[in-house]
């Protein structure tokens, strides 16, 4: 896998690469309402693997306080759930958070676990997969967009108008809900593409896991 040490495409051959087949907004479920939350607990509080990542309002100005997030994207590898945060849907989502039997799999996510500690709840089974990328002899942190490129020669786009939106508003946008629901459902297939190549870290129970993830899955 060494020789595969690749070269990780450059900018000029990922745009030449087929585009990430994002989730269908059908497939997308905004969620800002606790009774929303209750028609979906089962099978949100039963997955195996989520892919995971938060927006937040940004900040421009010095000494401004951060005060998100302010958006929770969760994702199975059929759909993504866009949480609006309020204290009843973070009261909702701790118990997942904190579950220990259940993978959360993200990219950048140590100053998500910065802002969830804050609000009194602390991340387990949360894998970051930036650093799982040392055996294609990439031993710096790849990034969610080199990730696809690589493990999959697809281009995955980054909007920085989108990324840098008002993630607090009540109504999100069309592309809000789209590149949100991508940060999380890209690293679902991300994991399970590293599974199967054996290449997850050692400390994940991959027998039991794999098992788990996607029963019908070879």
């Amino acid at each position: 896998m060494n020789d595969q040490a690749q070269h990780l495409p450059s900018k000029e051959q990922i745009l030449t690469f087929p585009r990430f087949p994002n989730l269908a907004l059908d497939k997308i479920i905004v969620i800002n309402q606790l009774k929303q939350c209750q028609t979906i607990e089962t099978e949100l509080k039963t997955a195996a693997l989520l892919g995971f990542d938060t927006e937040s309002k940004p900040t421009f100005n010095k000494g401004e306080v951060q005060t998100g997030p302010h958006l929770i994207q969760l994702a199975t590898a059929e759909k993504a759930y866009l949480f609006q945060v309020s204290p009843d849907i973070l009261n909702f989502l701790k118990p997942i958070f904190e579950n220990p039997d259940q993978i959360k799999v993200g990219f950048g996510l140590k100053n998500d676990a910065h802002l969830f500690r804050k609000k009194g709840i602390e991340l387990k089974s949360v894998i970051e997969l930036s650093k799982c990328f040392g055996s294609f002899g990439l031993n710096n942190p790849v990034g969610i967009k080199n990730a696809i490129a690589l493990l999959f020669q697809m281009n995955f786009p980054k909007s920085k108008s989108v990324s840098t939106s008002n993630w607090a508003r009540k109504s999100l946008t069309i592309p809000q809900i789209e590149y949100a629901a991508a940060d999380a459902y890209a690293p679902v297939l991300i994991f399970e593409e590293l599974l199967r190549l054996g290449l997850i870290p050692h400390d994940i129970p991959n027998t039991s896991l794999k098992l788990r993830i996607r029963p019908n899955k070879s």
